[in-house]
């Protein structure tokens, strides 16, 4: 498995704090904090999903491991 630097994976970060941030600090055009907490989990939906399709082409993916 490989893993790589990925830029739209930093982006989605930052928008995700910047989202949760605004929120706190009650900034008006920010809608929710709550918008930032749900990028964070496709996020790691994202990258869990990566991983395991690698582990399963490799076919060293196990349940027991995970």
């Amino acid at each position: 498995m490989t893993s790589g630097y990925r830029e739209d994976i930093d982006g989605l970060r930052a928008l995700a704090v910047l989202s949760v941030i605004g929120f706190h600090f009650e900034a008006p055009r920010v809608f929710g904090g709550f918008v930032g907490i749900d990028i964070f989990f496709v996020i790691s939906g994202i990258l869990i999903t990566g991983i395991i399709q690698a582990e399963i082409r490799e076919g060293s993916f196990s349940f027991a491991r995970f």
